[in-house]
C-alpha cells in the first residue's frame, strides 16, 4: 500500500474495504502521529486512546461527529482555545446532541438519558426483543436465504430501540420507513454539508416532539410518559427539545451500531461453520463472540476530540486546537494489549477490554442494549437455521470473496450481507 505520508484518510477509497494495514503502519511509526492532512493527529495505540477518552477537561467532544471539518469562523490560535470552542459551538453540526457536548451540559443530558435506560426498563425491553427476533426471522426463514442487513439487522435494531423509548407498536412501520437510505447516522462523517442541514435527525425530532408534548398534556401509564416527566438531578424540568434530542440520538445511533455488529458477527459465522456448531452446543459463549467481534471490527472507525489547550498524548506534544483522531479500530488491534489482534478468539481472556463503545464520560450508554440484542439474535438465528453460509452469487467463491463497506471515514460496516442457510422448525 502507499506510504502513510501520502494517504489521505478522509478521501482514499482504498481504506474503505480494509483500513487495517494502514492502521498498523501508523502505529508502527508511532501510536500518536501527526498526519499530513488537515492538521490531524492520529491515535492508534490502545493506552493512548484511552488516555484521551478519559480526559474530558483537556479534550473537547465538540467535533466528535465531524472531525477536522468543524466550521470555526476564526483561527484556533493560542495555548488555550476553550473560549473559542464555547463561543462558536452552536455552529458545529449536531451541537444539540450529547455526543458533541462537554460538561456541564453533557452531564445534565446524559443523566437524563440514564433515567430512561434503567436496569428495570432494559429487562422489560428484553422480553420484547425475544419476540421481535422471531418475528424478523419469520419474514425470510422459509426462503432459505436473505440479505441479512436489510431483512433482519436494520429493522430488528431499529424496533428494539423504539421499544426502549416506548414508541407505540402501531407507529413502528412509520419509523421503519423513516430509516431508509440517508435517514441514519451512517451518512454523517463524510465531511460534506451540501444541503446546509446541520441536524440530519430533524425528522425524528419532530416525531418525538409530538410524543413528548402529548404525554405532558395527557400523561399515560407508558414509557413515553416517564420520559416526558423526567427531570434533571436538581429537580428542574427539561425543555421539550432537550428530552427529544436525548431520545432521537439514542434511537439513531443505537440502531446503526447494533445493525453493523450483527452483520459482522454473521459474516464471521458464515465463514466459520465450526464456530456455528460450537455456539449451538455452548450458547453461553455467544456473549464472548459478540465482544470479540466488536473488537476486531469496531463499528466506530474514527472518533474525534479537539485539544482545548496545549498538552501531550503519550510523549507527543499536541497544540491547542488540534483535531485528535481516535482510531478505535486500530486501538482494538494494538498488539501491546491484544495478542494476535487480527484473529477472532472467542476464548480471549481480555475480550471485554476493547474500546468499541468508547471510554470515559462519553462511553456509549446503549452498550448494554446492543449486547442484549446481539445475544438474543444469535441464539434465535442459530436455533432456527443450520449451515449458514455466504451466497457465492453475491460474495464470490471462498478464494475470491467480495464485500462492500459503507464509504465512510467515521464508521465501518457492511452494506450488504447475503446469506443462505437450511431452515429448521420455529420451535427450536
Amino acid at each position: 500500500m502507499p506510504d502513510w505520508k501520502t494517504v489521505d484518510f478522509f478521501n482514499d477509497e482504498s481504506l474503505v474495504d480494509d483500513p487495517y494495514p494502514y492502521f498498523d503502519e501508523l502505529r508502527s511509526v508511532c501510536p500518536v502521529l501527526p498526519l499530513p492532512h488537515l492538521g490531524v493527529v492520529a491515535v492508534t495505540g490502545y493506552d493512548e486512546a484511552t488516555e484521551v477518552y478519559r480526559d474530558a477537561e483537556t479534550f473537547s467532544s465538540c467535533n466528535s461527529a465531524v472531525g477536522p471539518f468543524a466550521p470555526f469562523p476564526v483561527p484556533l490560535d493560542g495555548d488555550d482555545v476553550s473560549g473559542i470552542i464555547d463561543r462558536y459551538r452552536d455552529l458545529i453540526p449536531l451541537h444539540e446532541h450529547m455526543i458533541t457536548m462537554d460538561p456541564p451540559a453533557h452531564t445534565r443530558e446524559r443523566e437524563l438519558l440514564m433515567r430512561l435506560l434503567t436496569p428495570r426498563r432494559l429487562r422489560e425491553n428484553e422480553s420484547f426483543i425475544w419476540r421481535l427476533a422471531d418475528q424478523q426471522i419469520d419474514e425470510f426463514i422459509d426462503n432459505g436465504s436473505c440479505e441479512f442487513i436489510g431483512e433482519y439487522a436494520k429493522p430488528f435494531a431499529m424496533l428494539a430501540v423504539a421499544d426502549v423509548l416506548g414508541v407505540p407498536e402501531a407507529d413502528h412501520q412509520r419509523f421503519r420507513e423513516g430509516f431508509g437510505p440517508g435517514g441514519n447516522l451512517g451518512q454523517i462523517g463524510d465531511g460534506e454539508q451540501d444541503d446546509g442541514e446541520s441536524n440530519p435527525l430533524g425528522w425524528l425530532d419532530a416525531e418525538f416532539t409530538r410524543y413528548i408534548e402529548d404525554r405532558r398534556r395527557e400523561p399515560r401509564n407508558d414509557v413515553l410518559t416517564s420520559l416526558a416527566q423526567a427531570t434533571y438531578p436538581d429537580g428542574s424540568t427539561p425543555e421539550v427539545i432537550a428530552v427529544v434530542r436525548v431520545s432521537t440520538f439514542l434511537f439513531a445511533a443505537g440502531q446503526e451500531t447494533t445493525a453493523v455488529l450483527l452483520a459482522s458477527t454473521l459474516k464471521y459465522l458464515a465463514e466459520n461453520p465450526e464456530a456455528q456448531d460450537e455456539l449451538r452446543k455452548h450458547p453461553e459463549l455467544i456473549p464472548d463472540l459478540i465482544e470479540e467481534t466488536l473488537r476486531v471490527e469496531s463499528p466506530v472507525k474514527a472518533d474525534f476530540r479537539l485539544a482545548r489547550r496545549a498538552t501531550t498524548i503519550g510523549d507527543v506534544e499536541i497544540a491547542a486546537g488540534t483535531p485528535v483522531m481516535l482510531l478505535n479500530g486500530a486501538a482494538n488491534r494494538d498488539p501491546r494489549r491484544f495478542e494476535c489482534p487480527a484473529e477472532v478468539r472467542i476464548d480471549r481472556k481480555n475480550v471485554r477490554q476493547h474500546i468499541s463503545f468508547g471510554r470515559g464520560i462519553h462511553s456509549c450508554p446503549g452498550g448494554p442494549l446492543a449486547r442484549v440484542e446481539g445475544r438474543i439474535s444469535l441464539e434465535r438465528i442459530l436455533a432456527r437455521t443450520r449451515d449458514i453460509r455466504l451466497s457465492e452469487e453475491h460474495h464470490g467463491s471462498p478464494d475470491s470473496r467480495r464485500f462492500t463497506y459503507a464509504p465512510s471515514w467515521m464508521q465501518r460496516g457492511l452494506t450488504e450481507l447475503h446469506l443462505v442457510f437450511t431452515p429448521v422448525g420455529g420451535d427450536q
